[in-house]
């Protein structure tokens, strides 16, 4: 059944995972398999109902789009999630490497969910898929160096995924998406659109914002008819078809074995 409603402005099309009931932290963590929940001292009791309510649909909406089992967004227990603490200035939501930590603040973390959660999942799946790794590598970057991949079926397919955003059809040369990233880091005179972990977040967060049955504003915003997407700063409609082929076949490929494993 799929419900269509507001709360606290964040306009979401799903499932009802909840049934209505309200949701505590602690729940959160257990569910989706977090290691640690941490809650900023300045949250308030109101402000922890309202926002795990909003954090639980988000995640599940998530594991949802990917077809996997909900706890496995906590990338086997690995992976910390943080409300309302240890935030930067300026910085809506973040994922520390160096803590393993998905961080969103208080009152700025709503659409970046799906975002900061693939450079999550980019920084756990280095090591799975390259023989040599650093412990804050990103599959993404290391992507493009000369590192022997491990083989196995599910990183072949990501490997089509990364290939899809980095170059071109001919795999030789930059996607047209890096160069639009290339000119934006020159325009702002910066190195951030063009880093490769930051490409592939871009574009999985555009496959889940276009994902057609499940619409979550608290999951991911700010993408659709936004300027950066205009200008370039996310995936054309003909790549993002690509690309969400090959995200969407791993995830399916993912969530059938540890379904499996589960039964």
């Amino acid at each position: 059944m799929k419900v269509t409603r507001l709360s606290k402005g964040f306009r979401r099309n799903g499932p009802d995972y909840r049934f209505g009931d309200q949701v505590d932290f602690d729940e959160v963590r257990d569910t989706f398999g977090f290691c640690t929940i941490s809650i900023g001292q300045w949250v308030t009791k109101s402000e922890r109902y309202i926002s795990a309510n909003l954090i639980y649909d988000a995640l599940a909406d998530l594991a949802q789009i990917l077809n996997i089992p909900p706890e496995a967004i906590g990338l086997r227990g690995t992976l910390n999630f943080s409300f309302g603490t240890g935030g930067q200035l300026g910085v809506q939501a973040h994922y520390n490497s160096a803590s393993r930590t998905l961080a969103l603040a208080k009152n700025a973390g709503a659409g970046a969910i799906a975002h900061e959660w693939w450079h999550a999942f980019d920084h756990y799946i280095c090591k799975h898929m390259f023989t040599t790794t650093s412990a804050h590598g990103f599959a993404s970057s290391y992507w493009l160096s000369n590192i022997q991949k491990k083989a196995h079926p599910l990183n072949t397919i990501l490997s089509d995924f990364y290939q899809t955003c980095l170059l071109d059809v001919t795999a030789n040369n930059p996607s047209v998406y890096f160069n639009e990233a290339v000119h934006l880091d020159k325009q702002y005179n910066q190195l951030y659109f063009s880093k490769p972990e930051e490409l592939t977040a871009r574009a999985f967060e555009a496959c889940i914002a276009y994902h057609a049955s499940i619409q979550n504003a608290f999951l991911v915003s700010g993408i659709i008819n936004s300027d950066l997407e205009k200008a370039g700063g996310f995936p054309c409609a003909s790549l993002r078809a690509q690309l969400s082929q090959h995200v969407f076949n791993y995830f399916n490929v993912l969530g059938a074995a540890l379904h499996h494993r589960r039964d």
